[in-house]
């Protein structure tokens, strides 16, 4: 009986486990009136950094939840960033005049009923939230970002007035690499956009392992805090 007993405590730890991660789990909802049942991880990206304003032809707005699991779950799973990071990266987006803070709101409920009734919204929301009025987007992941082994790796200057004022942070960038290693093309996709110059001039002189042919990969490289 004792050994029973302790079966069925086991048994719903496990299960209170398996709830307790899936609820840390995101799930991307989009309007129906998005075309696409599939976006890649780097369009997810762009969209909600306000890069990207249109999938298959369709306008998309780009919709939050407030902080919170699911909030930093999406975050860290999707746009490399923490709350600091982003909420820097969207105050400098304002200040500059090139975009403006997508709509917030504070609960699952709340993004998917706003997500239903808005043309070419998109959000997320916990795995575990009804969808209902939505449709849940496959989030696809290219063959064409496979890794390759960097050789030789330049390190970024920091802009000394950007030092000496302590404003740092992460830029995201992605990058082409041709089929012998070299660096064709630097695309920055977040974060200041001075920091992102320095970057992108130190990676155009990064070297990768040769390969079969000419991929891309996306990149984080922190400022600051050194």
């Amino acid at each position: 009986m004792k050994c029973r007993k302790i079966l069925l405590v086991a048994a719903g730890l496990m299960i209170f486990a398996a709830v307790d991660s899936g609820a840390s789990e995101v799930k991307v909802i989009a309007n129906s009136s998005v075309k696409t049942d599939t976006i890649s991880a780097a369009e997810l990206r762009r969209v909600f950094l306000e890069e990207k304003s249109s999938l298959d032809g369709t306008h998309v707005e780009p919709v939050l939840e407030k902080d919170g699991p699911v909030h930093t779950a999406f975050l860290q799973e999707y746009l490399g960033m923490s709350e600091d990071d982003f909420t820097a990266y969207y105050r400098t987006l304002v200040f500059t005049g090139r975009g403006a803070t997508p709509k917030t709101l504070g609960s699952d409920a709340e993004v998917v009923a706003y997500v239903a009734r808005t043309r070419g919204a998109i959000g997320y929301v916990s795995s575990v939230a009804s969808a209902e009025g939505v449709k849940a987007l496959f989030i696809g992941v290219s063959s064409s970002d496979a890794e390759r082994k960097l050789i030789t790796r330049i390190e970024p200057d920091y802009p000394e007035t950007l030092k000496r004022l302590k404003i740092g942070g992460t830029v995201r960038l992605r990058v082409s690499v041709s089929a012998k290693g070299t660096v064709e093309d630097v695309e920055l996709l977040g974060g200041n956009p001075i920091l992102g110059e320095s970057a992108a001039a130190a990676v155009r002189q990064w070297v990768y392992a040769a390969g079969r042919s000419r991929t891309s990969t996306e990149i984080s490289i922190s400022f600051g805090g050194h």
